[in-house]
């Protein structure tokens, strides 16, 4: 190494978060086939080795960084910083990061020749040679580096110990170049764009997720202030090889296939707006590195390491992938969620005892006020010839089918037939919205896509992934047409005709039975906290999820329910329960009437009763519509659950008028663990009032536990003590296996060895009793302690004329204000300051839990999730309220 010279006096500008000592230049010998025998290049690279040094301790292993097209090392500045932090010494650090700038990029030599990918690879070898550098390297690669630093990796497998990815891709075989690659690589727009001026730069700047400061874009833009400079940014683009033909393809293909060799651990961390490295580029990387630990930052975009914080998730997987000798002790003797150790009987073990059982398996409610239904037998024969036929259309164990179809006989026949497949369902419902739906089917990345004609129409308009299928035949005078509009491959009537052909001709199908540890089902939380998150369930975990509704509410074979809410849609059938869909708009809970509901009962002798609490609300609003005869079905329901939310005690009292006979209950849960808790009516009414709402025990199988709030953050350390507020943890078989495609979150939610982290804030009384009181993003840090708001909340709410309210955090941490918004009824017209005797009775009802107000805020609608219509944004209503109180113009929440 030697120090930077005087020709490299640019270089040495303190730019923002980049140490001097990091800079370096090294004169690297040349072994490229462009340069002449005995060429040496002169590289510009940053290097942390004294801040190493300087901790006393020797580096686990190298980071080895290549930046794309058009940055340079700086990209790189974070990991430099991080590789030494406290954080990462603690977890067995510290790291050696080593930042190149290639060749006629950054302030490394302009070689006045044309590099190719095989040049820059070779230059990359080179230049680690020059250093002589040693294992264990940890190639990390961005945009066309990433190519470049797989190719270096695929060459050094011995000296490699693991894999870093952002943004980048491998092959574009079978994709169409992105429009902004296409753009630059026109002969009319090629020269001018990418070197005669810095469009390319600031464009590829511009993708920035939050916008970067301005001293951050004169950073990036600082080694291409002049054309001269910019000529690799010009060859770079003109390098990508978009046809066989070009001369980096054979290069290009060689990396593709031979990273499917590489043995090592991988991450990849995707910014998945990037307009050029789209998600599909991520698919196609997963298929060839399928180990690897995934995470997509959603709202990142292209430059993931500007966007988000990629440096401490990165030294955290390191340290989980090559753990110190006391931390692989630590880990073995750490608690887990084991689930192996249970009873495992697949799902469809109770559809394939009842082959020739001609009872009623399942109904739908008709709009014109008719019915549809199967029998066992009838159901059991559909889902095969269903599985045959979508196998004969390329549809194999571990794909991934994205389901959107209502719940119904159509949509339960198509999850047990890709169940019998080993096929991976993926169920994102319409109550996402839009743009929650598109950007978790876009998250999840499903290979086939079954959808109704409405959702044929988003997966075009949105450009949504996967082999389309329709889920109904079309009308025969538009079928050729919307086939070809919505590129459709088949229609499931057609793939269950093609089936039934193979089976009555004789040819039996045989499936093979899925592994119980193998990838089952993708479930999507409701987004009420954020954008909904892909869960990831194992046939074992889904199976346990079964066992667990079956052992604590007795569900035995034989029982018929009502399935008002969606998810269980999924449930009936594994549970031998004769079912039924109500007529109802399942991405709008409020729609279900008593009426629907009575009538969905009726069909069946219904015992069992599936409801959201959104859905119960507008039950009991339409209850005059019941006749006699109706009400009569109601009052023989036995069991009635309402999972989502828990349900205030009016509500529940309101209901069981209706259902006069029937237990209530509220399982307490979330789409990662279905349920966790349960507490009936004479429970609720038994804990009375308290500080959140009683959600009562743990179910068959299930352990709760409590991390402590403290002043000073979270006590890591469980505890099942009375009346300790914490974050509340589960364990149980029937925990998912992990969050898809988000590993920094999965990491997260299972920092606390054998459990899983909810995110929900409560404690346990003295009878082992649980109670929530709220999300840990909703405390309040006020200036006498921490606060949760639940309590407050349930005491505004007995103020005559609050229908709803929310208590939220104004202000800086730990010196917050608390400010109380309610929704009136009837409901006020203009949000704004609650009227003076309005908010007295608000504050008196604060002040008798114990909480004083700063502000009552009153408001027309409460924002809450669209699937369950009652969990509240809390975090959004403080961001409003604190625009409100300052006099801004807050408009709507």
């Amino acid at each position: 190494m030697v120090a930077v010279t005087s020709e490299h006096t640019a270089v040495s500008q303190p730019w923002p978060g980049v140490s001097p000592a990091w800079q370096q230049v090294l004169t690297v010998p040349s072994t490229s086939a462009v340069d002449p025998v005995g060429t040496s290049r002169q590289w510009h690279y940053l290097d942390n080795e004294s801040d190493v040094l300087a901790t006393g301790k020797a580096p686990r292993g190298t980071l080895l960084c290549v930046h794309g097209n058009p940055t340079w090392s700086y990209l790189w500045r974070t990991l430099l910083a991080g590789a030494t932090s406290p954080e990462t010494l603690a977890a067995g650090g510290p790291w050696r990061v080593i930042a190149v700038d290639q060749l006629d990029m950054g302030f490394s030599e302009r070689t006045g020749t044309f590099r190719r990918l095989e040049d820059r690879i070779n230059d990359l070898s080179d230049f680690t040679a020059a250093l002589s550098l040693t294992g264990p390297v940890v190639s990390v690669g961005h945009d066309w580096g990433g190519i470049i630093s797989l190719g270096w990796a695929t060459r050094h497998k011995d000296q490699l110990a693991a894999v870093v990815l952002t943004n980048t891709a491998v092959h574009p075989a079978g994709f169409t170049l992105p429009p902004a690659l296409k753009l630059a690589l026109h002969p009319a727009v090629h020269q001018w764009g990418t070197s005669t001026t810095s469009a390319f730069l600031r464009v590829t700047h511009g993708l920035a997720a939050p916008t970067l400061s301005a001293e951050v874009r004169a950073a990036f833009m600082a080694p291409y202030r002049s054309v001269a400079r910019r000529t690799g940014v010009g060859n770079f683009v003109a390098d990508i090889p978009a046809t066989p033909e070009h001369p980096s393809w054979a290069a290009l293909d060689a990396v593709s296939s031979d990273i499917r060799s590489l043995g090592v651990p991988a991450l990849m961390m995707w910014g998945p707006k990037d307009p050029v490295f789209s998600d599909r580029y991520l698919r196609d990387l997963i298929t060839r590195l399928p180990h690897a630990d995934v995470h997509r930052f959603e709202g990142a975009s292209h430059l993931v390491q500007e966007d988000r914080d990629i440096a401490a998730p990165t030294f955290t997987w390191l340290a989980q992938r090559f753990p110190t000798s006391d931390q692989a002790a630590s880990l073995e003797q750490a608690p887990t969620q084991d689930s192996t150790n249970t009873q495992y009987v697949p799902m469809l073990a109770e559809l394939d005892a009842r082959t020739a059982d001609t009872s009623t398996a399942v109904v739908d409610m008709l709009a014109d006020g008719g019915t549809r239904s199967l029998s066992w037998a009838q159901l059991s024969c559909d889902v095969d010839d269903l599985a045959a036929g979508l196998r004969e259309l390329g549809v194999k164990a571990g794909d991934r089918v994205s389901l959107l179809v209502p719940p119904g006989i159509n949509l339960t026949t198509l999850i047990y037939a890709c169940l019998r497949l080993g096929a991976v369902i993926v169920v994102a419902d319409a109550g996402l919205g839009t743009k929650g739906l598109s950007r978790a089917i876009k998250g999840a990345g499903p290979d086939f896509l079954i959808g109704i004609e409405r959702a044929l129409a988003g997966a075009r308009l949105y450009n949504w992934p996967g082999i389309r299928i329709a889920a109904e035949d079309f009308p025969p005078a538009t079928a050729t047409a919307k086939k070809a509009l919505f590129k459709v491959a088949g229609t499931v009537p057609q793939l269950l005709a093609n089936g039934r052909v193979t089976r009555l001709a004789g040819y039996a199908s045989t499936f093979s039975t899925p592994a119980p540890d193998a990838d089952a089902a993708v479930l999507f939380t409701s987004g009420s906290t954020g954008p909904a998150k892909g869960v990831l369930y194992t046939h074992r975990r889904l199976a346990a999820m079964r066992d667990t509704l079956k052992a604590t509410y007795r569900l035995e074979a034989g029982t018929s329910l009502v399935a008002g809410f969606a998810p269980f849609a999924l449930l009936g059938p594994a549970l031998g329960a004769t079912t039924v869909t109500p007529d109802m708009d399942v991405t709008a809970p409020r729609t279900l009437t008593a009426k629907a509901l009575a009538e969905a009962a009726a069909a069946i002798d219904a015992t069992v009763v599936f409801a959201s609490p959104a859905a119960l609300v507008n039950v009991v609003a339409t209850a005059a519509e019941l006749t006699p005869a109706l009400r009569k079905v109601l009052a023989g329901v036995e069991l009635l659950l309402s999972a989502g939310a828990p349900l205030g005690q009016r509500l529940l009292t309101q209901v069981q008028e209706l259902t006069t006979n029937a237990a209530l209950h509220t399982p307490y849960g979330m789409t990662e663990a279905l349920p966790v808790t349960d507490i009936d009516l004479p429970g609720i009414l038994a804990a009375g009032a308290g500080n959140g709402v009683c959600v009562g025990t743990p179910v068959s199988g299930a352990a709760i536990a409590i991390a402590p709030v403290l002043a000073q953050g979270l006590d890591l350390s469980p505890t099942t003590a009375a009346e300790v507020t914490g974050e509340i943890l589960v364990r149980a078989p029937h925990v998912k296996e992990r969050y898809d495609r988000l590993w920094i979150t999965q990491t997260h939610s299972t920092s606390i060895p054998g459990w899983h982290r909810t995110g929900d804030v409560g404690h346990l009384d003295a009878q082992g009793r649980l109670w929530v009181e709220g999300r840990m993003e909703h405390i309040l840090t006020t200036p006498t302690g921490v606060k949760t708001p639940v309590a407050c909340e349930q005491a505004v709410e007995q103020v005559p004329g609050v229908a709803r309210a929310a208590v939220v955090g104004v202000g800086p941490m730990g010196t917050q204000a608390a400010v109380a918004i309610v929704e009136t009824a009837p409901a006020i017209k203009r949000p704004g300051l609650a009227a003076a005797p309005l908010a007295a009775a608000v504050r008196a009802a604060a002040l008798s839990v114990g909480l004083p107000l700063a502000a009552v805020i009153t408001i027309d609608a409460m924002p809450t999730d669209v699937r369950h219509n009652s969990k509240i944004d809390r975090a959004k209503l403080s961001r409003w309220a604190a625009r409100l109180l300052a006099g801004q113009k807050a408009g709507q929440p």
